[in-house]
């Protein structure tokens, strides 16, 4: 089997579908444990391929292309937390925009062989930043565009889905201080058969994602419907509850969950 094309140096080589595919999405990458959000499967990671061919055109890189997506997710928070169903609809495209790009730059820096460190790191605090202002913004919208109790709803779910990163993140950095290799996959599974069952049943219903910026700008657009409907702010409110007993729900069984299992042995 010949190995796919590499690119030249500079911009403008524009690889087949099948030649970038095989680079920037192999299946060694695709089929780790959580690498892939599912949207991204069905539809997304079709939509970003085509879409890496004409930036590889470019002399964009891929952090800039982070910066980017960052930028985008912000904006797209913006608007999350205004009135109205019109914004509604401009957050989730930008939600939308925001994901595409956070795949189209790790497709850009697989086929130009520039994964780096730093990249993984934008990356990561662009993942921090954007999902916890978008919850920010759901509270915000919930109270009217007032700070008071909605908005200290939505900062404090947007609080707890940081911790629930954090607590994943900071497995990492306890094992490199301590001198020991990265975790197996198989080192997640809880000791406790109870805790294991919890464990499962998120990761079949997936309620552990609908704090993450594509589920929640799905239920942002039926808050908002709701919201105009009734002519009234029950559903950004909802939302915003929803959110927040989601995510500090999370933040303390997946805690419970790195100590429970051999993650930290």
């Amino acid at each position: 089997m010949s190995e796919p094309a590499t690119e030249p140096a500079g911009p403008g080589r524009r690889p087949s579908l099948a030649e970038l595919r095989a680079v920037a999405q192999p299946e060694s990458t695709m089929s780790r444990r959580n690498a892939e959000h599912w949207l991204a499967r069905l539809v997304l990671r079709k939509v970003s391929l085509p879409i890496t061919r004409e930036l590889l055109r470019t002399p964009v890189s891929a952090n800039q292309l982070t910066g980017l997506m960052i930028v985008v997710g912000l904006l797209a928070a913006v608007a999350a937390g205004l009135g109205g169903l019109g914004w509604a609809i401009a957050a989730f495209v930008g939600v939308q925009v925001y994901f595409l790009l956070d795949l189209c730059d790790g497709e850009v820096a697989r086929w130009r062989r520039t994964t780096s460190v730093t990249g993984v790191y934008l990356d990561r605090v662009g993942h921090y930043i954007v999902e916890a202002a978008l919850l920010s913004a759901y509270g915000f919208r919930a109270g009217g565009q007032h700070f008071g109790g909605w908005s200290t709803v939505g900062v404090a779910a947007g609080l707890c889905a940081l911790l629930v990163k954090a607590e994943t993140d900071l497995v990492d950095v306890a094992r490199v201080r301590s001198g020991r290799p990265a975790a197996a996959d198989e080192a997640a599974v809880p000791r406790s058969a109870a805790l294991g069952a919890l464990r499962r049943a998120a990761q079949v219903l997936k309620i552990h994602q609908l704090t993450g910026a594509l589920e929640s700008s799905f239920l942002l657009l039926v808050a908002a419907v709701v919201d105009v409907a009734t002519d009234s702010l029950h559903g950004s409110r909802v939302l915003a509850g929803l959110m927040l007993g989601i995510a500090a729900t999370m933040a303390v069984l997946h805690l419970a969950s790195i100590l429970l299992s051999r993650r930290l042995e």
